[in-house]
This record gives structure tokens, sequence and C-alpha cells, in this order.
């Protein structure tokens, strides 16, 4: 069943009213997952085995971490998930604009479930949720350590068991009509799949719509190679991080050079012809890389002070929030790159991915 976007009396608060509030809605569709943020020692990666910068999903081996950071460490719980993160600040560069953003995943029926909704909407973004009644909400542990790094370990719970009927069902299929640019992380492909991912991207090759993916981890192309390569058809624009672009370069046989693999990658087959496909490299502090039509055009990073970052946790999903929120105003990629470094050098400024109250992008 939906979690409600507002009280159960306005269940039907999208069929009735949300469509037509907005006409250029961003829609993320992904694993929902409620943040357990936290600064650690180095120790506490060592004692489960995990290396700073790691984003790993769990293993049996980590299962007591979640308790631990709770009995030992002062935790910040944020609704989080790479997706939901995303579409968290793209609200917010789209300053409130109602029915500008929305997002649906599968969570648990519990208070993290609530929370996870509560603080969505806060954030200004239309939920969707699919509830499990039997499984709980997905956690993250995001572990921020003294070098700001940020480890990611995450047990997917309930985000793990989306299915494809919601993505048809009325509430959703309305906001998938509203949307002009659909969005998924590369964590999808290990839950929903290429059943979702090729719903999503069909629709948007047929009404003319952007359809856009993140490699999210190095995992994905690494372990997840034939779920990449059946949604790439409909993929508009990807995603990635030097880290990641070089691991599915290593996957493919394109060697490890960014360039290469970000050429290589928007030359793989496409199913629709209306826009070509954008291949979009971050790499940190240094040049994002902007492939298409067989040319690739770096963009500088403007410096950030250092002694100003304190957790660069979020960071590559606030650039893609920056991104997409001038690429569905329809602005050139230019400025969707440029918008992607504001969100990305706003985030790492703060704890988690978290955004001041108000935007002052312009």
């Amino acid at each position: 069943r939906l979690a409600a976007t507002t009280e159960e009396e306005e269940s039907s608060f999208f069929s009735r009213t949300f469509v037509a509030l907005w006409k250029k809605m961003i829609l993320g569709v992904g694993n929902p997952l409620l943040d357990m943020s936290a600064k650690v020692k180095s120790e506490m990666l060592e004692k489960y085995g995990v290396k700073s910068g790691d984003v790993i999903l769990a293993e049996e081996k980590h299962m007591g971490i979640y308790d631990d950071l709770k009995a030992t460490h002062e935790v910040e719980y944020i609704a989080g998930g790479a997706t939901q993160n995303s579409i968290r600040v793209a609200a917010w560069m789209l300053k409130g604009k109602k029915g500008a953003a929305a997002f649906a995943g599968c969570v648990g029926a519990d208070d993290e479930g609530k929370k996870l909704a509560e603080k969505a909407r806060e954030a200004g973004v239309t939920v969707a949720y699919l509830i499990d009644e039997a499984t709980p909400t997905g956690v993250c542990a995001a572990m921020i350590d003294d070098t700001n790094e940020r480890t990611l370990i995450t047990k997917l719970e309930a985000a793990n068991n989306y299915k494809k009927s919601h993505l048809e069902s009325d509430e959703v299929k309305a906001l998938l009509e509203a949307s002009t640019v659909v969005y998924s992380a590369g964590f999808f492909l290990t839950s929903g799949g290429p059943d979702c991912t090729k719903l999503l991207g069909e629709h948007c090759a047929l009404e003319g719509k952007r359809y856009c993916l993140n490699l999210s981890a190095p995992f994905i192309p690494s372990f997840f190679l034939d779920q990449f390569d059946a949604t790439m058809p409909y993929v508009d624009l990807l995603f990635g991080n030097e880290t990641e672009a070089a691991a599915l370069g290593e996957k493919k046989g394109w060697g490890t050079d960014v360039k290469t693999v970000a050429l290589k990658a928007a030359a793989m087959p496409k199913a629709s012809g209306t826009f070509e496909r954008v291949v979009v490299f971050t790499q940190g502090a240094s040049e994002t890389l902007v492939a298409r039509a067989g040319v690739v055009t770096a963009f500088p990073v403007a410096p950030v002070d250092k002694a100003a970052i304190v957790d660069t946790n979020g960071a590559g999903d606030a650039f893609v929030g920056g991104f997409l929120s001038r690429l569905v105003l329809g602005e050139p990629v230019d400025d969707c790159v440029g918008a992607g470094h504001f969100a990305a050098a706003t985030i790492i400024k703060r704890s988690g991915c978290t955004m001041p109250d108000t935007c002052d992008y312009e």
C-alpha cells in the first residue's frame, strides 16, 4: 500500500491536485534509507573491516554496527538514500516550487518509515512510498572519519523490496506523467532492477523525457553489470565519479582513463534519439568531465577552504540534485554543472546531506 503524502484523508492528493501544480517535475525512484550519520575514529572502521571511503552493502560481519553507533556515538538521523538525497537537494535548489520534486520507493510499516516521509515532505518532496508490512525500513551507517571522508554501510531491508506494480499504481503513474526528468541512483539496480528501470526508461523514450542514472558505487558496474547494460539503452544522462568510472571501464574492457570511459559510455546504444546521451563524471575537487557528441569538456571546480569542509557525505548526491534542478528548467549543460558544483560545495560545509533553510543560488 502507499504511504499518504499528507494526512490519510488527503490520500488522493496526486490525482486531485498535484499534477496541476507544476509541469516541470523531477521524479526520483530509488532506495529510501534512514541515514545514521556519526563522526567516528578509524578504530570503528577497522572493527568492522571497512576502509575509509567504502560504499558497501552490509554483510553479516557488519550487522552489529547500527546498534554500536547508537550506543557509542552521537547519531544524527537524516532522510537518505542516494536518490532521495538528490531529490531533496533539487527541491531546495528549486526554492520550494510546489510539485517540483517527488520520490517513490519502499519502506517498512514502522516509525522509521514515517520519519522518512516526514523529513522528505519538510524538504519539499512529495513521497509515494510502497509500504512493506513485513520488513523494516532500510538504514545506512554514514560514518565520517577524521579526514572528513565518508564510509557508507547500507542495510537495504524494505528498500530492497520495491515492486514494478507500484510504478503502475494510479498515484505513481500520475507522478510519472507529470515529470519531465526521471532519476535513479545505481543502487536501484540492486532492488527494483531492470524491470523497473525499463518501465521508466520506455516511458521517457516514448514521451520525449530524460531518464537519468548514476553509477553510485564501484560495486554497481563490478557486480551488477548485466542490470546496468539492460538499463543503459534508456539512459539519457549518466552520472558517476572517477572511481566508479574506472570500475566501469575495467569491467567493460575500456581501461581506466576517465575521459575514455566517459566517451565509451556516451556511445553505448540508445533506445531513443530524442536526446544525445550526456555522461558526467565528477572528480572531487578536480575538474568535472562531461562527454557528449564525441567530445569531453572539463569544468573546473571552485576551490573550497579545507577548514570549511565538515563532511563530504552526500557531495555526489548534492551535485546530481543541483544539476537536475537546472536540467528540468531546460538550462544548458554548462549551467547544470555550475548548479551541481554550487550544491556540492554547500553540502560539504555541513554535517550529512543537509541544506540551509534557504537557497541563495541564482
